[in-house]
């Protein structure tokens, strides 16, 4: 039995037309938008409310007189322009404060994750037994309460009733002020920031190490390398990516230490611990929001200008 052509041929109904399928998918494609833009939807409100939102505003009130005796009337304020970034740089009070967050920074950074790197070679190579047990109790400082840290650190640093003193007079030696000392107050907050933070490093270096081969520790030795010239070799260029990640995450947190000397200090003696964070505080109890918001963006500015020179220096050689 012979089949002619318009029997084979399918009817025309049943033959799409070439606009058919453009159309659909681009009906599905929509169709595909709109659900993700519905699942995404709250996070968007959220950030534009509690995120985006009060950044812009501060902004603004950062371009503003704004104080306390406007916040009934926040329409009334007058514009300033950068009148308040030029107040923020010419008081003597924020430059002090400047210096004392950037001694904070420049010594208690390296000093905290060198001491990170120090515990994550001893846990990785060194000690083998109870090893989750130093693990735990280097992180301890790091998850609990910083002011309860600050108010254990005042009593052993305390110059009259501190243990440490108490310690050094049974050998017959006369404790300083450790937090009344204008000379020992800021090394006295480094030394516990430092304290408290080295276990993050240690744990984030720790996971570096264990990360690399150890087939390279062991070709570098047959080759007759020792083992600082294994450390400085292997370990130092490939934990340069843990290395940036410490140097960015904990450069933030100290340009912005404020727990410590609100605690331990009060930012004194003689602004001697006062932070750059600790001095906004003060002027926004003060009702000054214009010159407060200025403080923020100027300190905003200087945490991205580190953050791409640490980009620019630790980021892995190609």
């Amino acid at each position: 039995m012979t089949t002619t052509l318009d029997e084979a041929l399918p009817p025309a109904a049943a033959v799409p037309t070439r606009g058919a399928t453009p159309v659909r998918k681009e009906r599905q494609s929509l169709k595909h938008i709109l659900i993700a833009w519905s699942f995404a939807l709250p996070f968007v409100l959220f950030f534009i409310v509690f995120v985006a939102g009060p950044v812009l505003i501060s902004f603004i009130t950062s371009l503003t007189d704004m104080k306390v005796t406007d916040i009934r009337s926040p329409l009334s304020v007058n514009f300033v322009g950068l009148k308040n970034y030029g107040d923020v740089l010419g008081d003597p009070t924020f430059r002090k404060a400047a210096a004392n967050t950037a001694i904070f920074v420049i010594i208690g950074v390296p000093l905290t994750m060198s001491l990170g790197l120090l515990a994550a070679v001893g846990l990785n190579h060194g000690i083998v037994k109870f090893r989750r047990v130093f693990r735990v109790g280097y992180y301890l400082p790091v998850v609990t309460s910083i002011v309860a840290i600050a108010v254990v650190w005042r009593l052993l640093l305390g110059q009259e009733n501190g243990l440490v003193n108490g310690l050094l007079g049974t050998i017959g030696i006369s404790g300083p002020g450790w937090l009344s000392d204008t000379r020992l107050a800021l090394p006295s907050l480094i030394v516990m920031a430092a304290w408290r933070n080295l276990g993050f490093s240690m744990i984030v270096f720790l996971a570096g190490l264990q990360a690399i081969p150890a087939s390279l520790y062991e070709a570098a030795s047959v080759d007759g390398a020792s083992g600082w010239q294994r450390f400085r070799h292997i370990t130092v260029p490939m934990l340069r990516p843990t290395m940036l990640f410490l140097a960015v995450i904990t450069t933030i947190g100290y340009l912005n230490f404020f727990e410590e000397p609100f605690v331990m200090t009060k930012g004194g003696p003689l602004d001697s611990t006062l932070s750059v964070e600790f001095h906004a505080y003060n002027q926004f109890s003060f009702g000054n929001y214009g010159y407060t918001a200025a403080v923020g963006y100027i300190l905003f500015l200087v945490i991205a200008v580190i953050a791409a020179i640490q980009f620019r220096l630790l980021r892995p050689k190609t």
